[in-house]
């Protein structure tokens, strides 16, 4: 099979980390001044009060679309790194479509839990009745945007290079979005709409690219043969049913508090919540994209390094991220206040209260960039749930001690569960490392395999 693969790759994996990173960087980099650019004109157009509702709207169809989505790149990566490895494609082209066949069945039960959710609840939010049709259909049109799958294909074939250019649609489709609905006209529904077409044509692209990619594996004959990929892929079902378990857990503690300040304090808390969400965010982008990176190459380093390696990369990665995550904060507290004032104008300037928390929660997944990788590689990613499962806990009860205060109590509740999962889940990987070193869990090839060994 000729797969479109011909881009040179760096010799060692954290020199692979550190290409594939400045991939996305450079795309995210332009999409993080677009998303600040087009951020502006949403607060400025909007007022607080509608940049509330959008917020809330946007919050709800981020967390369905996390709860029905159901992280299936990971699973790609995690079972086709092998796959590609051994260069069986036919497997590959089976595990890539039962995903696809996955994320579609998600779309449609994310369908249903929008309606009940939107039409149930929307009064829990103080949504505006006017904007209920407009919320339900805008969250329909995010979950068939879902492009888990071609996600995942891409980064098992370590094309971090081509996701930039189908990536780079969003923050450019929606900046343009941004400019003409300005002119014409700004409203919440516009807006969506916008958002909406600009998520679907992205999902579209990436599927072609995927099929590009590998044509002898994304192709719809191998959509029936799902039960061949689950024979041919021992513990894959545990395996998504964990993480999918982690990832809505993850979903719970990144748009729970805005929903909840949203429901509690009001619409005008949740447009600020939102703003210093969205810049916080913004300023640690480096850890999203590091755990792309650093997933498909320890999923990589898992059947194609020796263990000795496999320590090595985890270990560097998670020093590195340390040290940017500090960074990061550094930034927030000398000069969250100036870039808030600047992007959403005076009456969002008092939004420095909650950019710092959820920097520094920011800055507490950064420094574990590498631990999930290392527990899902090892076969351990029950122990990363458990780790989730701490974390939500705290932030429940941050969120119960602290909202008191506002929208800045629900930030710090963030800050508090980043801490806890930090600890948790950095003890596991730790205890994970230590069995690789003494050889009580087998990863890559043999210590003492030659050259010829390391694929």
């Amino acid at each position: 099979m000729s797969l479109k693969q011909a881009r040179p790759e760096a010799a060692s994996p954290l020199r692979r980390i550190v290409q594939n990173t400045a991939w996305l960087l450079g795309g995210k980099g332009f999409g993080a001044i677009c998303g600040l650019a087009y951020l502006a004109i949403l607060t400025r157009t909007l007022g607080l009060k509608d940049f509330g509702h959008f917020s809330l709207i946007f919050g709800t169809a981020q967390a369905l679309v996390a709860l029905a989505g159901f992280q299936t790149w990971r699973v790609v990566v995690r079972y086709g790194s092998e796959h590609v490895h051994t260069k069986d494609w036919g497997k590959f082209g089976r595990l890539a479509m039962l995903c696809g066949m996955i994320d579609a069945v998600g779309a449609v039960i994310g369908c249903v839990l929008a309606a009940v959710v939107i039409y149930g609840f929307a009064h829990v939010l103080e949504l505006n009745p006017r904007y209920v049709d407009v919320a339900f259909w805008y969250c329909v049109a995010s979950l068939w945007a879902l492009v888990s799958a071609p996600t995942g294909v891409v980064r098992a074939l370590n094309r971090f290079d081509m996701a930039v250019y189908v990536e780079a649609i969003v923050p450019s489709g929606r900046l343009a979005a941004a400019l003409v609905i300005w002119v014409t006209g700004p409203s919440v529904g516009r807006f969506l709409a916008a958002w909406a077409a600009v998520d679907i044509l992205e999902a579209i692209l990436y599927w072609i690219m995927a099929r590009r990619l590998a044509p002898q594996a994304v192709r719809l004959s191998n959509a029936p043969k799902w039960r061949e990929a689950l024979r041919e892929n021992p513990g894959l079902t545990q395996f998504f049913f964990v993480t999918y378990s982690g990832s809505a857990i993850d979903a719970a503690m990144k748009n729970g508090p805005l929903l909840v300040v949203g429901g509690w304090v009001g619409t005008r808390a949740a447009g600020l919540y939102r703003l210093a969400s969205q810049l916080s965010q913004a300023l640690s982008k480096l850890s999203s994209l590091l755990t792309r990176s650093v997933y498909a190459e320890v999923a990589r380093a898992r059947v194609s390094s020796k263990a000795a390696e496999f320590r090595k990369l985890a270990l560097q990665t998670s020093l590195i991220a340390a040290i940017a995550g500090l960074a990061v904060v550094a930034v927030a507290m000398l000069a969250g206040e100036k870039l808030l004032e600047l992007i959403g104008g005076k009456a969002f300037e008092g939004g420095v209260g909650i950019l710092v928390p959820l920097t520094v929660a920011a800055c507490f997944d950064l420094a574990s960039v590498a631990f999930e990788p290392v527990l899902h590689a090892t076969g351990r990613a029950r122990q990363s749930l458990v780790a989730r499962l701490i974390a939500l806990v705290a932030l429940g009860i941050g969120l119960w001690q602290f909202i008191p205060l506002g929208p800045s109590g629900a930030a710090w509740a963030v800050a508090l569960a980043g801490a806890v999962s930090y600890a948790a889940m950095g003890v596991m990987a730790w205890r994970t490392l230590q069995q690789v070193e003494h050889g009580q869990i087998l990863v890559g090839v043999p210590e003492d395999a030659g050259e010829d060994g390391l694929g």
